[in-house]
């Protein structure tokens, strides 16, 4: 079976990307090396969330040893000679970015909606009551379909 990856085009790197302020790492991502540094962080921009005037990128080789700056925006990708393997390291110079602090990743900084069972018994279209409708139509609809020790049932079943 041929390989998906024989039809790579020449003109093109697979990069790893990393971010200074975020846990997560990214996919590998395909870019051509012919895309400006500028048009390889309005991508990287979608990515992750850091505004593109406040990203600083950094490449790093293969052994994880940070080969160059990439400053200048109008030059083509290549011109820092990346290989497969090589990873873009996001730097956000923003102290007041979204990406700061954990917001995108750590959930437990977002407050969470809380709502008293006396109110939710109060709401009508909540799963509870259309619960409750279906049993009262179906009793038979809230005893358990298999028997709670089915697999003693199935054990005695077994020839030794």
């Amino acid at each position: 079976m041929a390989s998906v990856l024989q039809n790579v085009p020449d003109d093109t790197v697979l990069l790893h990307v990393t971010h200074s302020n975020l846990k997560h790492h990214f996919s590998e991502l395909r870019f051509s090396l012919h895309s400006t540094v500028g048009a390889t962080k309005e991508r990287l921009w979608k990515n992750c969330g850091t505004a593109v005037d406040s990203m600083v990128l950094q490449l790093f080789d293969d052994n994880d040893k940070k080969v160059c700056d990439m400053n200048e925006d109008s030059q083509p990708l290549g011109f820092y000679s990346p290989l497969d393997g090589y990873r873009i390291h996001i730097v956000d110079m923003d102290p007041s970015s979204m990406t700061a602090g954990g917001w995108l990743e750590d959930t437990s900084l977002v407050e969470k909606y809380h709502i008293s069972e006396e109110s939710y018994g109060k709401l009508d279209g909540t799963f509870r009551k259309f619960k409750e409708r279906l049993i009262s139509q179906d009793p038979s609809i809230a005893q358990p379909k298999i028997s709670e020790d089915y697999m003693q049932d199935l054990a005695a079943n077994i020839k030794g």
